[in-house]
């Protein structure tokens, strides 16, 4: 009998190794302040051949929209799946401190639940390495329970956050007076993205080992600010980044929640008189270093997901490039993200599914970063926490023609709300005292964003706060 029970106990053991292994492994890739700017997305003067290359066996979704354009707070709708709720869900240290009430249904703890290991290397949440204290070097975590290990590469930077904000070859940002740009003539690893991606082809080398499925979160920091990458990736971009048109340079002339971009104008040192509003030369210098930050970053990249194939696991796991947020480069006169419009909104996200139905075929559906946790969840037949939000992906990626049936919604401080259909987007900035401000923009005009229809099309307002009103009574709550 008991060697009819132990024969037994070693079938199932069996029976749940193989099913774990016949899980599809996730690779899900996060970028900092990339907007949409990608020659896969029609941008003539991107150069991103990884990315582009990618999205060729990939499906890539062209309006893709954050629901928090700050780096904490989008990061914190990924991992809960959710929408805001609080208003501690809209800043920074959104994960940090309402993780009591979520963590255990993160969504790498999910994972990590259902039998995957579970990895973050670089920026995946938003303190890399997942430590909060002095120099995010020491504890608390910041979502514990979540990752089997976090980490940030051992370069020459002093610490993760020196990481996060790093010049070449370690030297730390003095806040106020670091400038926002840096070109060394010196190779990739003079700069943090290199290391990260050299640690993450080292750490698929140890996982392609296993059979335990696994889930890798890999944060690469760059474009975020400053704007620092080698000079052979600056220089790639010498004339060839457009200025903006003068329309949509402009601060709005209607009443509409607007701030002058504090990150980059007060975290870094300028040369006096040089204002990236005032000073053309200057603002395309900064364009420039953005996109050399964006190509220097692909390159990166690139690394690590030609390592998947090589080493033979680009068949067994589903991979995501996601950015928490766009960045604005002097549209409406701002220089930063803590903004609803859309190049603020917008991110690139893409999906690569093993086997899947016409690569490389883009998507126009309005999809939400809050849909991504349902996608990973049903795509890996797991069982999907109840408070998730957002819907699985699975349609489009079977299709990429499929539209859906939901807005894009979108929050900042202060109450100020967004909804992103497939023609308008509609900003509505409340005030203590007196009625709100509406914007409205037509996306099928030639620049939308330069015209405030609000006034000329009251319905369409008002049938765009009827899908704002059931989440922001939720957001409002203390």
């Amino acid at each position: 009998m008991t060697r009819h029970l132990s024969f037994l106990a070693s079938i199932l053991l069996i029976c749940v190794s193989s099913a774990e292994a016949a899980r599809p492994n996730v690779l899900f890739i996060a970028i900092d302040d990339l907007r949409d700017d990608l020659g896969c997305f029609g941008v003539k003067h991107a150069k991103t051949p990884q990315l582009d290359a990618f999205a060729a066996t990939a499906r890539a979704f062209s309006h893709h929209y954050i629901q928090v354009p700050t780096c904490g707070a989008s990061r914190c709708a990924m991992l809960r799946g959710r929408y805001p709720e609080r208003p501690v869900h809209l800043v920074n240290d959104a994960i940090r401190d309402s993780q009591t009430d979520w963590a255990a249904d993160s969504m790498a703890a999910v994972f990590r639940r259902n039998g995957y290991a579970t990895m973050a290397l670089g920026k995946v949440s938003h303190y890399p390495g997942n430590l909060t204290g002095k120099d995010w070097a020491v504890g608390p975590e910041e979502l514990p329970g979540a990752w089997d290990r976090a980490w940030v590469p051992d370069g020459p930077w002093p610490s993760p956050e020196g990481i996060m904000h790093g010049f070449a070859n370690g030297e730390p940002r003095e806040r106020g007076k670091s400038p926002p740009y840096q070109h060394i003539d010196g190779p990739d690893k003079a700069y943090p993205d290199a290391w990260v991606a050299g640690d993450a082809v080292a750490t698929l080398q140890r996982l392609a080992k296993q059979d335990k499925p696994w889930f890798f979160g890999v944060g690469f920091f760059k474009p975020h600010l400053p704007f620092a990458s080698p000079k052979k990736w600056f220089d790639l971009h010498d004339k060839n980044v457009p200025d903006l048109p003068a329309d949509i340079a402009q601060k709005p002339a209607w009443p509409a929640y607007w701030y002058d971009g504090g990150e980059l104008r007060h975290n870094y040192g300028h040369e006096p008189g040089r204002d990236p509003a005032t000073d053309p030369e200057y603002a395309r210098l900064l364009r420039q270093a953005y996109a050399g930050c964006v190509s220097y970053m692909d390159a990166q990249l690139g690394r690590v997901i030609a390592a998947l194939s090589d080493l033979g696991m680009a068949d067994n796991t589903i991979v995501v490039v996601w950015s928490d947020h766009g960045f604005l480069l002097g549209e409406h006169a701002i220089w930063g993200k803590h903004c609803l419009y859309e190049d603020a909104t917008r991110s690139p996200l893409m999906i690569r599914v093993p086997g899947m139905a016409a690569p490389g075929k883009t998507s126009n559906a309005i999809v939400e970063t809050v849909d991504i946790f349902r996608t990973l969840t049903d795509l890996c037949d797991i069982e999907a926490p109840a408070k998730l939000r957002g819907h699985s992906l699975r349609p489009q990626l079977d299709d990429p023609d499929k539209p859906t049936t939901k807005p894009a919604l979108g929050w900042w401080s202060n109450g100020v709300q967004t909804v992103r259909t497939e023609r308008w987007r509609m900003i509505v900035t409340p005030h203590e005292k007196g009625a709100p401000d509406f914007e409205l923009f037509d996306y099928t005009s030639a620049s939308p964003e330069t015209t405030n229809l609000a006034d000329a099309q009251p319905a369409v307002v008002q049938e765009l706060l009827g899908f704002l009103k059931p989440v922001k009574e939720d957001a409002t709550q203390p």
